[in-house]
């Protein structure tokens, strides 16, 4: 006779978003960052599925409710965000540049549009916001940590102020159209930048304004 046999488990391969799925949520991340720099964190989510191509059914069965898309977004801004400082941090050349595509960079992520959606109601605690959060700043305090070491960055700037001077530089004023101020932005910046270089020309009111600063305002 022979020995009974054991059955073995079968092994089940973890289920994966097919190529589609992805692109559709990809579309309708993106979709949602224009239509929120647009006209704001409000805007009706079926006019986000028709920019996206998709039907509501599809965007409600990868964002249940505004809170987890607008979450994503301010995420996905963050991650770009984060990128194009690790970009900057991979540059072997002057840390000034590697710092103002930086600033650039950030400028045309439109991080403007995620204040009012940072002070909305959903949960800024959120394990996935507070991870990209700490990501982005940790990044970009390094990036201008190696301008101050190389001397070509003015030592009494901290990170939040410069992500309050872009991100103020890249929010139209009041009655402008976003499309129509987006050839000033870059020029304004570089304004901006300029300032930034050591030898400081003057002494700043105040302290060195850290994000933590800008949470607890």
């Amino acid at each position: 006779m022979h020995a009974p046999t054991t059955a073995q488990p079968v092994q089940r391969k973890a289920t994966r978003p097919r190529a589609d799925a992805l692109r559709n949520r990809e579309r309708i991340v993106t979709a949602a960052r224009e239509m929120f720099v647009e006209d704001g964190p409000e805007v009706p989510l079926d006019e986000i599925a028709r920019r996206a191509g998709v039907g509501n059914a599809t965007l409600y069965r990868n964002f249940p409710d505004r809170d987890a898309l607008v979450r994503e977004v301010v995420c996905s801004v963050m991650d770009r965000t984060a990128q194009a400082a690790e970009e900057a941090l991979a540059e072997t050349g002057d840390a000034f540049e590697a710092l103002s595509r930086f600033a650039h960079a950030a400028a045309d992520e439109r991080i403007s549009a995620l204040c009012p959606m940072v002070s909305s109601t959903f949960d800024q605690h959120h394990p996935d916001l507070v991870a990209a959060r700490e990501r982005v700043e940790r990044l970009i305090g390094e990036v201008m940590d190696r301008a101050k070491a190389a001397g070509q960055l003015r030592a009494d700037v901290g990170v939040g102020d410069l992500m309050v001077a872009v991100s103020q530089l890249s929010r139209p004023p009041a009655g402008t159209g976003c499309f129509v101020y987006d050839r000033f932005v870059h020029r304004h910046l570089q304004l901006l930048l300029d300032g930034l270089r050591a030898p400081a020309r003057s002494v700043l009111p105040g302290t060195a304004t850290t994000m933590e600063d800008l949470r607890q305002a």
